[in-house]
């Protein structure tokens, strides 16, 4: 990967539908040569794939919250995972370092749905131990962008 890859990675970063031929035209290639490029990077797992960003207010999302969850045993955190990552709510499952811990983190419309879906879902996986769960007053920043370096 080189400066020029970089460059196309930054762009992509703030724009992921802008088309080919506006990369080439910041950067000085041809699009051809932008596109080729591209492919590369996803060949590569560089860029491992596009997304669109939706406005959870408009899809019954309003409430996002973080639920730790403690494995029975350390031996069941990848199964436990792996059962939490299927519910549909759930964006996020992270192993924590320092006692055993899954975080993750949830979209849901209102109490009534987290409460239902700690119950009837979370609750229910034989492997959890126990959740503590967090509710997010306010959002400052939420992204998924990954600081890339200035130069290779």
């Amino acid at each position: 990967m080189d400066k020029t890859d970089l460059e196309i990675l930054k762009i992509l970063q703030k724009k992921a539908r802008i088309p080919n031929v506006e990369v080439a035209r910041t950067i000085g290639m041809a699009p051809s040569a932008v596109l080729e490029r591209i492919k590369k990077l996803e060949a590569k797992k560089i860029i491992q794939g596009y997304e669109v960003r939706l406005n959870p207010d408009m899809f019954g999302g309003a409430m996002t919250a973080f639920v730790s969850i403690q494995a029975a045993h350390p031996s069941k955190i990848r199964e436990t995972g792996e059962q939490l990552a299927t519910i549909e709510q759930v964006q996020e499952v992270h192993y924590l370092a320092g006692g055993d811990l899954l975080m993750i983190k949830i979209k849901v419309s209102g109490n009534n749905e987290l409460e239902e879906l700690i119950q009837t879902r979370i609750a229910h996986i034989s492997s959890v131990k126990t959740t503590k769960t967090f509710i997010v007053l306010s959002t400052f920043k939420e992204s998924a962008k990954i600081k890339l370096p200035d130069d290779v």
